[in-house]
């Protein structure tokens, strides 16, 4: 008899444990080509270098879903978001705050908001939900140095103005998460890493950038049906480090336009305008940038694809899925003058300017996503200060903010053109973020009775 209870806890218990009250994990992942067609590319564009896509990871857990999704644009529109995430919870069962869609911010998109794009965008997160099937998940980071600061004293002028700051803070780290099935297949793998998409700016060509080079290399080389979803980190003062064609370039286009008789100094036209194409230097340094881009993209696809060989740790196969989403208000200011940067700005007091936070936790793991271009320190102090390890920061996710730039409360005393043509005065964006996440992952704590 008692071998008989024995025998019968040992079955009992397992049922009662932790990890099958969560749920087994279930992952899909899909992508949507979301390259505009010849008819809705800008004028301006001289063809596509590379396409675009939607890229998106579905995960479910005890009966609970929610959605990573990164399209590779510039920035995503405020009201696209709502409605594809409202349609995402109508259609697929997936909570509004447990929806996270980020932009990649490659300078080489145009500004799409019609009805197709919509539906390329939320195409993707039903292919994905489609393709749940059970899997397991692990955490590991790396480090990439493709990144580098982007603000500098300049040696002439001795005023801040843009280029490669190798003293600058800047995070170096790579956060990757990877699904995979049980039988370790790769699902998809989502990483996040803080660096701005702008080495095709000035080609004025259709492309995805470094973000969308670095996925591509990571799915050739995963093979299969595996997705790689990048998520743009905390790179509002963070540049390509090797960006040196881009500020010859710039160069190039002062002299032009001041022999023309216009001053662009301290300021700077979208894309190349202005650029003279028939220029064979102009020609060379643009072939050079569309290298770098491939270079760059496979550099970082390394690191991330090496963190997924050897410096993953121990894979989860439930995961409790919880999301929470606030808004935090931060007095506002409109400029007055104009200027990139080396000068003060001068402002007027404007109406305060709400930051939209997103925070979604699977398992141990945080993604907080905040609608705006955010300074490296800002998210390297969340991170600090998080109870979990598994912290990260996205950027320019679920609609975009009316602050523009954010930097740290430190980098208000400098010049710089983030700084000065910031919308939100010093002294409260960065601790409201920061604590603003805290406070969110608090919420998000799974209570004691339902281990």
């Amino acid at each position: 008899m008692a071998r008989s209870i024995a025998l019968l806890a040992a079955l009992i218990v397992p049922a009662l444990s932790p990890a099958t009250a969560q749920g087994q994990l279930r992952v899909g992942a899909a992508k949507v080509d979301v390259t505009p067609s010849a008819d809705k590319m800008p004028k301006t564009m001289h063809g596509v270098l590379d396409p675009l896509h939607a890229r998106a990871i579905v995960v479910e857990s005890g009966g609970s879903r929610a959605a990573m999704v990164t399209v590779d644009a510039g920035a995503i529109p405020t009201p696209i978001w709502q409605r594809v995430s409202a349609r995402a919870a109508r259609e697929l069962k997936i909570p509004v705050d447990q929806f996270l869609l980020t932009a990649t911010h490659t300078h080489s998109a145009p500004f799409v908001r019609d009805q197709a794009y919509e539906d390329q965008i939320f195409d993707a997160v039903r292919k994905a939900a489609a393709a749940l099937q059970p899997a397991r998940m692990a955490y590991g980071t790396g480090v990439s140095y493709i990144n580098v600061n982007r603000n500098i004293i300049d040696p002439e002028t001795h005023r801040w103005w843009e280029g490669p700051n190798y003293d600058g803070p800047s995070d170096k780290t790579v956060a990757v998460v990877e699904f995979e099935t049980l039988a370790g297949a790769p699902i998809a793998v989502y990483y996040n890493y803080g660096v701005h998409g702008v080495l095709t700016g000035t080609l004025d060509m259709i492309s995805a950038d470094i973000p969308g080079a670095a996925s591509n290399y990571i799915e050739d080389s995963l093979g299969g049906n595996a997705v790689a979803v990048y998520s743009n980190g905390a790179a509002g003062d963070q540049n390509p480090i090797f960006f040196q064609q881009t500020y010859d370039l710039r160069a190039i286009r002062i002299k032009d336009y001041a022999a023309r008789g216009e001053d662009i100094s301290n300021a700077m036209p979208p894309g190349g305008q202005g650029l003279d194409r028939n220029n064979p230097q102009v020609v060379k340094l643009l072939n050079q940038q569309k290298q770098m881009t491939l270079t760059m993209g496979q550099m970082l696809g390394e690191e991330v694809l090496h963190v997924t060989r050897s410096g993953l740790e121990r894979p989860v196969s439930s995961a409790d899925i919880r999301g929470v989403q606030e808004t935090v208000m931060c007095p506002g200011r409109k400029r007055l003058d104009q200027g990139r940067a080396g000068y003060p700005g001068t402002y007027e007091d404007a109406d305060p300017i709400g930051l939209k936070l997103s925070l979604l936790r699977i398992g141990d793991t945080v993604i907080g996503g905040v609608d705006a271009e955010i300074f490296t320190m800002i998210a390297q102090r969340f991170k600090r200060e998080s109870p979990l390890k598994h912290t990260m920061m996205v950027t320019l996710t679920n609609g975009v903010a009316g602050s523009g730039y954010i930097p740290n409360d430190a980098a208000y005393g400098f010049n710089t053109f983030e700084v000065v043509s910031s919308r939100l005065k010093p002294g409260c964006a960065e601790t409201a973020i920061v604590n603003g996440f805290l406070d969110l992952i608090t919420k998000t704590e799974v209570p004691a009775s339902a281990n």
